[in-house]
């Protein structure tokens, strides 16, 4: 498979670059910063220099074209704006979702986050955070022509992953390795059954590819 990560350059992002590349995929990460790609060379994939918040649709489509899934796990990041949670964390979501539909790409994995919602109310930069995921969630959702999956991690540790999970539409909050977010994502881009659910991460007993085949079957 040839599958394009957006935010290439993320914790989560190389981590399923290593991955994929191992198992023989073939990778490319969108990145903004043109010093990451020896980053992405070295996790074993093909480095894309594009700007999520100005590049035009047609430019990420040329970029996607080719691809058998994308994922989305660009974020502004910490520290970062209101005004760039609308522009990364929502607006790229969105393009990237645009861009996937031009080039005829249809399984779209998308990187969101434990209590997103659009309708979240409050001040704070994190509630603006988790209104730009949520909105970005329901834009994604909404279009017939992607093969979609949420996946809304718990809290993000950079603990060796376990391999074990819990993998449900609600699992109540708790911590999961940026191994096992990776690995999780691995999965879901080669199980199309799991496509159309969004689902919640946290770590749990079960193995990765059982939990990933549960929801696949509706479990």
């Amino acid at each position: 498979m040839r599958i394009v990560i957006a935010g290439g350059h993320g914790q989560i992002a190389l981590r399923l670059e290593r991955l994929l590349a191992a198992r023989g995929d073939e990778v490319a990460g969108i990145i903004r910063k043109p010093e990451q790609a020896e980053d992405l060379r070295a996790a074993g994939a093909e480095a894309v220099v594009l700007d999520l918040e100005s590049a035009p649709v047609d430019e990420v489509a040329g970029a996607l074209e080719g691809a058998d899934g994308v994922v989305f796990a660009a974020g502004a990041g910490p520290g970062s704006t209101v005004e760039r949670k609308e522009t990364v964390d929502k607006a790229a979501a969105v393009l990237l979702a645009d861009a996937a539909e031009r080039a005829g790409v249809r399984r779209y994995v998308i990187v969101s986050s434990m209590g997103a919602d659009a309708g979240r109310e409050g001040d704070e930069v994190f509630d603006a955070y988790l209104r730009a995921k949520g909105a970005a969630d329901d834009a994604v959702r909404s279009r017939p022509a992607l093969d979609w999956t949420v996946l809304r991690p718990g809290m993000l540790k950079n603990d060796a992953g376990t391999g074990l999970v819990r993998l449900e539409e609600k699992t109540g909050r708790g911590p999961v390795p940026r191994d096992d977010v990776a690995a999780v994502l691995a999965e879901l881009l080669r199980t199309p059954g799991a496509a159309g659910r969004t689902v919640e991460l946290i770590s749990g007993p079960t193995p990765v590819a059982d939990a990933v085949a549960a929801i696949a079957a509706g479990r």
